[in-house]
């Protein structure tokens, strides 16, 4: 058929549209309706009315499944794949509904070949992981009808735009609610009016969608959500977990947070966040407590859009503030792209808990908010060691793994260290390297995500009225760090021991215990500083220590 070839096929699925010397001039819901848009737009000219029947999703991988299936069995892609050819983006997954779930997905998984998963026989439902060479994967799920038939499984999914389907086998289109037409007016509408109530997690889902794809909610549907949001307490915490990362890791993960706060979400949801918003604050923050925690994580995602190991340059000159954090960190794009890509856990990255740390950084300031009596500065003393124990909590409740939950304090417990090595430098001190040997001892990989919000926490508490200084001097420090890290950790991070516990032991006649840990650590600690070299100075500086500590 001819839209298949034709680019603007898509955004005209399951429409009749007038074309004029092959290029489409008009549209609408019905033939009449194209001919007379295309009559008031090229009066003098005869249209060729016809109907976008078939999507034109194609890929290798889809291509190479089409030709596994039985003639005598309907299959159906549904969901984002279908979504997203209308709008014209490419998807590495690809879901399938039909009859035959699970002996499907064996077939295609044999024949590829590739990694066949059962997800659940009671809904007849199957996974297929494709595996290419580059390491890269595509997923393909098969699952049976989710009611009598393939329009009672459409009507009973969450949102028009995932409710459209196209015949394998025919190139058909499949929209009983009108999907493809909010997919083209870039609305999220629910399915029906249960939809929100059948799931809530499908609250979560549509604010984070309506951030991925750039959609507005449809007003009915935002009523919907509103109307449900106490349900959310009723949903499983790694659902909750699933969707918050998602929302964290996605595009606009502040504006998404900001609608779950106006939505009433976090009563039901992430509790603690509740008490954030209207708590004032001392210069220099310009914004009070809230506003500045969606701040930060709006600067944290331009800093790493800034320096991703592929970036957009313009974007990245876009203002002085960013043309200074490229020319001083720029150099690290690769390192910190990698970093941030590591997995703690087979399903999320270090990006994602990174965000959920910025957005828990502040979370105990109005329990530690004081005011000084002579200067009537308000203070937040402990607001670091204590949110930290509250941010666990929270992690824990959402079933992260241990080494997301320990990563996830130790940033927000040491999230002000970076802030005092930029304040002495600003005062003309730089960062020793003892400082820094210091700061990556206690806080090891996680040095990088606490360098990196360090970063988004400045701009965020200076905003628009950030100085030049201010910034350059906290660039400078985190430069220092991750040359440090990247560039000189065997110099400063870990250099190579000049002595172990037996020497000190057996050179100094001294006796296992405690004291030679620390001993151990202070050679160590001076080492890092530059100022020993070999065994025969880490023994003397060890004599010195000795004698100091039984001095005092």
């Amino acid at each position: 058929m001819a839209e298949h070839q034709n680019p603007e096929a898509s955004a005209y699925a399951g429409r009749w549209v007038a074309l004029v010397r092959g290029k489409i001039v008009a549209q609408g819901e019905t033939r009449e309706q194209a001919f007379q848009a295309a009559h008031l737009a090229r009066r003098k000219e005869q249209p060729e009315i016809r109907f976008m029947s078939a999507m034109p999703v194609s890929s290798p991988l889809l291509d190479s499944v089409r030709v596994l299936l039985p003639e005598d069995v309907s299959v159906y892609l549904v969901g984002g794949a279908v979504r997203d050819a209308v709008l014209g983006r490419v998807t590495h997954d690809l879901d399938f509904a039909t009859s035959q779930g699970l002996k499907l997905a064996k077939k295609v998984a044999d024949t590829l070949p590739a990694a066949f998963f059962p997800l659940d026989a009671s809904f007849d439902t199957a996974r297929v992981v494709v595996i290419h060479p580059d390491g890269s994967r595509d997923m393909l799920d098969f699952a049976g009808y989710r009611g009598e038939s393939l329009e009672a499984d459409l009507c009973g999914r969450d949102f028009t735009i995932n409710a459209v389907a196209m015949d394998l086998h025919t190139g058909a289109i499949i929209d009983p609610l009108g999907g493809v037409k909010d997919i083209r007016e870039k609305r999220i509408r629910a399915c029906s009016a249960t939809s929100l109530r059948d799931d809530p997690i499908r609250i979560l889902r549509a604010v984070r969608q309506a951030a991925a794809l750039d959609f507005s909610i449809d007003p009915e549907t935002r009523k919907l959500m509103k109307a449900a949001v106490p349900l959310l307490a009723n949903v499983s915490p790694e659902r909750q977990r699933d969707e918050l990362f998602k929302i964290l890791a996605g595009p606009k993960p502040d504006a998404s947070i900001r609608a779950l706060e106006l939505l009433g979400a976090f009563p039901y949801f992430l509790p603690e966040l509740t008490a954030l918003k209207g708590v004032e604050q001392s210069a220099p923050h310009v914004h009070e407590v809230w506003t500045h925690t969606l701040a930060v994580l709006r600067h944290l995602e331009g800093i790493l859009s800034v320096l991703a190991p592929a970036y957009d340059e313009d974007k990245a000159n876009s203002d002085l503030m960013n043309g200074l954090l490229v020319l001083r960190l720029g150099r690290y794009r690769q390192q910190i792209g990698e970093h941030l890509a590591s997995a703690l856990n087979t399903d999320r990255s270090a990006r994602a808990v990174l965000f959920l740390a910025a957005l828990y950084h502040d979370v105990n300031k109005p329990q530690t908010r004081s005011i000084e009596e002579e200067s009537g500065r308000i203070r937040f003393l402990g607001h670091d060691e204590q949110g930290a124990e509250t941010a666990l909590k929270r992690g824990m409740a959402l079933h992260l793994s241990n080494d997301e939950l320990n990563r996830l304090k130790l940033i927000i417990r040491q999230h002000m260290r970076v802030h005092a090595h930029s304040s002495r430098k600003e005062a003309g001190l730089e960062i020793s390297r003892k400082a820094m040997y210091r700061f990556f001892r206690d806080c090891g990989e996680s040095g990088i995500d606490l360098i990196l919000l360090a970063l988004a926490d400045t701009r965020a508490t200076y905003d628009h009225a950030l100085t030049q200084d201010k910034w350059v001097a906290t660039l400078d420090v985190c430069r220092s760090l991750l040359e440090a890290w990247y560039e000189k950790a065997d110099e400063i991070i870990h250099p190579i021991a000049l002595v172990n516990g037996d020497d000190l032991i057996n050179e100094l006649k001294q006796k296992p215990g405690p004291e030679i840990g620390r001993l151990l650590e202070a050679i160590r600690e001076t080492q890092a500083a530059g100022k020993l070299s070999t065994r025969e100075e880490a023994l003397a500086f060890a004599r010195g220590w000795l004698v100091k500590a039984r001095e005092k």
